[in-house]
């Protein structure tokens, strides 16, 4: 049942942490160069984890409570790599170099945001089961 809504949500998720990030700039250094996921190899692992994990997530489909954890620890991963950019965008040099920061910061945002509407539906689906399964 890959058709499902929560399929959607986690492919919207491996698309914004798979793609976008080698697309979108994440901030702009001291040169004005901008800084893609590629020059960071922490920040490349880190999003490929993700991609990865929303994906194998797609797949388990047949176990709706291993697909909730999964997509928890997808969150967590997600909300490290947002620390990681606060605090990235915290010590750049501010206005006396460069105040740019890039847009590719706000990625994990997004993808916690698919994460738990996935969640949310993957909650529905089970309920949904459980029911029938009173009904028998």
């Amino acid at each position: 049942m890959i058709q499902r809504i929560q399929s959607i949500y986690l492919l919207v998720v491996v698309l914004v942490s798979g793609a976008l990030p080698f697309w979108l700039p994440l901030w702009t250094d001291e040169q004005s160069i901008p800084v893609y996921a590629q020059d960071d190899l922490l920040v490349m692992g880190s999003f490929g984890v993700v991609a990865i994990l929303a994906l194998s997530a797609i797949f388990m489909y047949k176990n709706r409570k291993n697909q909730f954890v999964i997509n928890r620890l997808n969150m967590i991963l997600n909300l490290f790599l947002l620390g990681f950019f606060v605090y990235r965008s915290l010590t750049l040099s501010g206005e006396t170099n460069v105040s740019e920061k890039g847009i590719g910061m706000l990625l994990p945002i997004v993808s916690i945001v698919f994460l738990v509407l996935a969640n949310k539906a993957i909650k529905k689906d089970e309920d949904l089961v459980k029911s029938v399964d009173r009904l028998r």
